[in-house]
């Protein structure tokens, strides 16, 4: 299980190092390059504008990897997403700017940022199935939490390559060729994951599917009949854990170095800390997910969420770095007491025939709702005075949202599920 969840972890590092090294490069440089005809402002939305459309194809990569996922297997999503969004980031780093190409340029983006995202929708089904479906069932949601600290892991590695470039480099040299290095680091991370994820083995769950002969024909179809109204409740509940994280990631950098003059090193250091402790109080969350279940810590960390967000901002407009640390951690450790144990959750919701579908399907809509608007929207609404109350207030609408998504959610912990079957025929016996 070591080896098999470090493999996942390895992979969907890399896989979200090249979905978040664009998110850097569009809320510090793409905006100037790519839509230089635009005011400074309008220019950033339409950075974070192609920015949402790898949200908008990760719902059809994890459709069509889910696919293969469910007839194929889970092994040969792993290798094919991570190929596929390893040789779209590269490609963007070779995308000559407006001033050399024209219109051309920013359509290029699209098109390359499109095949990142359906890339990157594949992956987190095949690499999350890969460890849930081999864990031991006591243990599933820590072992499961591997692959769920495989995006701050490459948020560190994105933000910390960009760190070192803009720290380096002079503001010129970093806007002429300097943003472009990272692109091209993510040829030689993902031939990294490649090589990591050879010796990988099927899970038991789909070979005994293979075996009996009970693969979906259809698995789209299937989940559209059967299970639409999980993947719309799974989506919804989703919705503010990818809110948050790219307030905090994306938004909040745009903003406090455009708005507030904070420098980009200090901003960039302040997020990463913030990530950084996020990655490390995964794992222990996920194991507080194996002992009490995976409902209530999802319950707790979307009400914490709702609370905290109006503090964030007041802390944030503070431009002071200790208080806007503060305020970026509250918030994404909030986050990952959701996130700490959705791998598991999503797994055990799903029937193993459409598992990987349906889990993936569901993830990845909740990255449209929470992910792909929330650059744009908190940009439009905190172009006033004063601090961004506008964004504290969008950001806990939705977390109200997932809150009465994940209450309408059963409770998946195995031993809770036996024990709530098992009173029925208690009764009857009595």
């Amino acid at each position: 299980m070591g080896r098999l969840a470090t493999a996942a972890l390895a992979g969907t590092a890399v896989e979200f190092y090249d979905f978040f090294v664009y998110g850097t490069a569009a809320a510090l440089v793409l905006g100037p390059l790519f839509f230089p005809t635009f005011s400074p402002v309008a220019g950033t939305l339409a950075a974070f504008g192609t920015f949402a459309i790898g949200f908008l194809s990760r719902p059809i990569g994890s459709a069509l990897f889910g696919h293969i996922g469910d007839r194929y297997g889970r092994r040969p999503v792993m290798f094919a997403s991570l190929m596929l969004t390893g040789a779209a980031t590269v490609a963007v780093g070779c995308v000559p700017s407006y001033a050399t190409l024209g219109v051309a340029a920013p359509v290029l983006l699209l098109v390359l940022r499109f095949l990142q995202g359906l890339g990157l929708g594949g992956e987190w089904g095949g690499a999350v199935l890969l460890t849930a479906e081999h864990a031991p069932e006591r243990r599933r949601a820590l072992w499961a939490s591997f692959p769920q600290m495989g995006p701050p892991v490459g948020f560190l590695l994105a933000n910390g390559v960009m760190l070192g470039l803009s720290a380096w480099l002079s503001d010129a040299q970093f806007r002429e060729w300097g943003w472009r290095v990272p692109f091209w680091a993510a040829g030689l991370l993902a031939a990294a994951g490649l090589l990591l994820r050879r010796s990988l083995h099927e899970t038991p769950q789909f070979k005994e599917l293979a075996e009996t002969g009970n693969r979906s024909n259809a698995p789209l179809m299937e989940v559209a009949r059967g299970h639409w109204r999980l993947v719309l409740l799974t989506a919804g509940a989703l919705a503010i854990g990818y809110a948050v994280f790219y307030t905090v990631s994306t938004w909040a950098l745009a903003y406090g170095t455009e708005r507030l003059g904070i420098s980009r090193t200090v901003m960039l250091a302040c997020i990463m800390a913030a990530v950084a402790a996020k990655a490390v109080a995964t794992p222990f969350l996920a194991m507080l997910g194996d002992r009490y279940g995976r409902r209530p810590l999802c319950l707790v960390g979307c009400a914490a969420t709702a609370l905290w967000m109006f503090p964030m901002v007041a802390l944030l407009h503070t431009a002071r770095p200790p208080l806007i640390f503060l305020g970026l951690t509250v918030a994404l450790l909030a986050f990952i007491t959701m996130f700490s144990v959705v791998a598991a959750y999503l797994a055990e919701l799903f029937e193993p025939r459409v598992r990987c579908t349906g889990a993936a399907v569901g993830y990845n809509l909740a990255g449209v709702l929470g992910g792909a608007l929330t650059p744009i929207v908190a940009t439009a609404v905190s172009g006033g005075e004063g601090a961004p109350w506008g964004v504290a207030a969008y950001l806990t609408g939705i977390a109200l949202l997932s809150l009465g998504c994940f209450a309408l959610l059963p409770e998946t912990l195995p031993a809770r599920v036996r024990e709530s079957e098992s009173k029925p025929e208690t009764a009857a016996a009595a």
